[in-house]
């Protein structure tokens, strides 16, 4: 008996996609998506932090600083804007055009070596003369600014060994009374041993690397230079994910009631009127469309009645965003319902594609935090052009102008997979 009702439960389950799907297909397609976020852990799946570097001193210890920030493994740092193709190359940032390009989304992240730094690189007392270096950060990326700090101290110590060697004896001297005329010279013969190996081409970057390589001396400032004034910075961005996640749950069940009125004999009754296949599909669409938009709404208007979040100052772009990624949602249920041919299997199809677009999508876990490689797939859902849209809208201040590809991707993406839908609903038409 209980071999016959085991027999029976697994057949139930063969027969039932839905369930199948859900117990087995959906937890690898998750295990595998974090899995590739969080487990590598080698240096090459290690997401690197961009970085804008400016040079203000320009003097040999600021440049061996420069050149050890762009060797940091951890970071990928930079002196220029990126060359387009076949144009010229663009002038090294200043700490104007850097704090521009931090704010335009270019860098998460900028350091500004100040003038005079090489002269007092590391920071001892509370009235020393060391200046501060910069880093302007944006605060949307909450990882950036410590890792290239953290990475800053590590580069100068290694770097600039000599410099921080010579300042710590100077701060020795005046902590001790002074130092004999024969540690003096030892310590001019250990530095000039050091300026030679330097010389050599040996940055100190590995190997011995001097007695402060473990130690933060170096002044730093950090400043927010996108979101500092915000009172809830983050809100926008769940909003977006959440919202979007949920819209398409909501778009392909309101999609499946074209499979409720083909299974019912409603859909042969509308199209032997007047109605045909691309009138009925078109309406369906702008149904969706506008329930998305709804649902859009109330997200937003919950986020600043409860969080505090800025809509009515960027009601335009909301407008923009909204429309267009509810179009893209709205064709992604419509796809749907034609590929489907059961309401068990439109559940099963969308829970496993909408989960994993979430995901990949930024919905779940933000992409900046992701591999480049998962950033870039991330690219092929929805979520992942929505939540950047709605952030240059909310965190950003952008203007509408400037959500031109992110609408180009939605409403783009959103046309062609009507069209599709409309290609695989050519079946209720010929039944």
């Amino acid at each position: 008996m209980t071999l016959a009702i085991l027999r029976t439960g697994f057949r139930a389950l063969r027969r039932d996609r839905a369930a199948f799907v859900l117990s087995f297909v959906v937890p690898i397609a998750f295990f595998t998506i974090f899995g590739i976020i969080f487990g590598g852990q080698h240096v090459d799946m290690t997401p690197r932090v961009s970085v804008i570097v400016v040079d203000e001193d320009q003097s040999a210890g600021s440049h061996r600083l420069v050149q050890g920030l762009l060797r940091e493994g951890s970071l990928n740092a930079f002196t220029h804007p990126p060359r387009k193709q076949d144009g010229p190359a663009l002038p090294e940032y200043t700490a104007g055009s850097a704090e521009a390009a931090v704010k335009g989304g270019d860098a998460p992240a900028a350091v500004i070596i100040p003038k005079g730094f090489a002269e007092h690189p590391i920071d001892l007392r509370p009235d020393d003369r060391a200046k501060p270096i910069q880093i302007l950060h944006d605060s949307s990326d909450p990882v950036a600014a410590r890792l290239v700090a953290g990475m800053l101290q590590k580069t100068i110590m290694t770097a600039m060994p000599e410099a921080m060697a010579g300042e710590g004896m100077r701060y020795f001297e005046v902590a001790a009374g002074g130092l004999t005329p024969e540690q003096h010279g030892r310590i001019d013969r250990m530095m000039s041993a050091w300026r030679a190996r330097l010389n050599a081409g040996d940055s100190g970057n590995g190997g011995d690397r001097g007695p402060f390589a473990e130690s933060g001396f170096a002044k730093l400032s950090v400043r927010d230079v996108v979101g500092e004034k915000k009172q809830s910075p983050m809100i926008s961005f769940y909003a977006a994910g959440i919202g979007v996640m949920f819209l398409l749950f909501t778009t392909s069940s309101a999609g499946g009631t074209l499979l409720d009125e083909a299974e019912s004999g409603a859909l042969d009754r509308v199209l032997s009127s007047r109605v045909s296949m691309t009138k009925l599909l078109i309406g369906k669409l702008i149904f969706c469309a506008l329930l998305a938009s709804t649902q859009l709404t109330v997200m937003f208007l919950w986020g600043a009645a409860v969080f505090h979040l800025d809509l009515f100052s960027h009601l335009p772009g909301f407008v923009v965003m909204t429309a267009a990624t509810s179009i893209a949602v709205a064709s992604f249920g419509m796809l749907l319902a034609g590929l489907s041919r059961t309401r068990a299997q439109l559940a099963a199809i969308s829970t496993l594609l909408i989960l994993t677009m979430s995901a990949m999508g930024g919905s779940m876990f933000p992409r900046f935090l992701m591999p480049a490689l998962m950033q870039k797939l991330g690219l092929l859902t929805f979520n992942a052009w929505a939540i950047d849209g709605y952030t240059k809208v909310f965190w950003r201040d952008e203007a509408v102008t400037h959500l031109f590809p992110q609408v180009a991707a939605l409403v783009g993406g959103g046309l062609a997979l009507f069209l599709l839908a409309r290609h695989f609903a050519k079946r209720w038409e010929h039944s």
